[in-house]
């Protein structure tokens, strides 16, 4: 047991019907138990952008097993890999160098179809669309197209009616990828490091967001910010997340994630850690985490 995952240092179980005050310091909201969908109303996936042009805050960890949380409440979800690091993919087992196809394939070859580029993971109900380094390439080839920020969008649409939950795992920038990210997008998660400079970028990032609302996508809605890399041994991150809170009040997420060695030992063992550790703490935030997105998108 790592020194962050000691009994001492990890709040008790939420009270998932409201009321003890979580690491926000609020109560934590009721969080009914997902029902599974129903299999006779027609699918439309929501889509949800996992956005933050820095990088190492959580996006792809969080990505991956949000992704994971969902799919064990019945639902099916696609992961979508448009990073051109390709972590999504390594994160779930998936060499990005072997690829035959990828989505660089799906966004500039119209004779390619998703279901080509689609793999299966090792979690039921959980689909993935990979990525590698080609997809750099994309963001100076699509320069010259016309309507370029609206390519993954016509992606997606085809296969939108197969999922109940698309999730973009995007690059740390706010160029042409990220941009068709959210134009493509519903919804956009922040997950943000309870550290200083990250805290910074937020601003940056809503600019971003409000420009692609009013020109681009108007549906586009901000579904919360999400405190990771959490340590509540040190004032620094404690101090960030009472920033956050106050700025942002209930746009954040009431779920927080804390550091622990489990996310790099999942990341090697290529599954989510509601596999790899499924009684860990880490497992429980991101099933609480998604019971929170669920209940911030009924329907869903």
């Amino acid at each position: 047991m790592s020194e962050t995952d000691s009994p001492a240092l990890i709040d008790a179980e939420p009270t998932l019907d409201g009321g003890d005050l979580g690491p926000t310091g609020r109560p934590w909201p009721a969080l009914p138990e997902p029902t599974p969908p129903d299999p006779n109303h027609p699918k439309r996936a929501l889509i949800i952008a996992m956005c933050n042009q820095k990088g190492g805050v959580g996006k792809t960890t969080t990505t991956i097993n949000l992704g994971a949380a969902l799919a064990e409440t019945g639902r099916r979800v696609l992961l979508v890999d448009f990073d051109p690091q390709g972590s999504l993919s390594v994160g779930l087992g998936v060499n990005p160098h072997t690829l035959e196809t990828s989505i660089y394939d799906l966004l500039l070859n119209k004779k390619i179809s998703p279901e080509e580029v689609i793999t299966q993971t090792s979690v039921p109900g959980l689909e993935l669309m990979p990525s590698n380094i080609d997809l750099s390439a994309a963001e100076v080839q699509l320069v010259s197209e016309v309507a370029r920020e609206q390519t993954l969008r016509r992606v997606l649409t085809k296969v939108r009616h197969d999922y109940d939950i698309i999730l973009i795992d995007c690059a740390p920038s706010l160029g042409l990828l990220t941009v068709n990210a959210l134009t493509a997008s519903d919804k956009v998660l922040m997950p943000l490091e309870c550290e200083f400079f990250a805290l910074r970028g937020i601003a940056l990032l809503t600019d971003t967001i409000e420009k692609v609302q009013d020109r681009l996508n108007p549906e586009l809605e901000v579904l919360g910010i999400l405190g990771t890399m959490y340590d509540a041994r040190t004032l620094h991150s404690r101090e960030v997340l009472e920033r956050v809170v106050q700025a942002f009040g209930d746009t954040v997420f009431h779920t927080v994630i804390r550091r622990t060695i489990k996310f790099p030992e999942t990341t090697v063992a290529g599954e989510p850690i509601t596999t790899y550790a499924t009684t860990s703490p880490g497992a429980a935030a991101y099933r609480t985490l998604a019971r929170e997105v669920l209940a911030r998108c009924p329907g869903a």
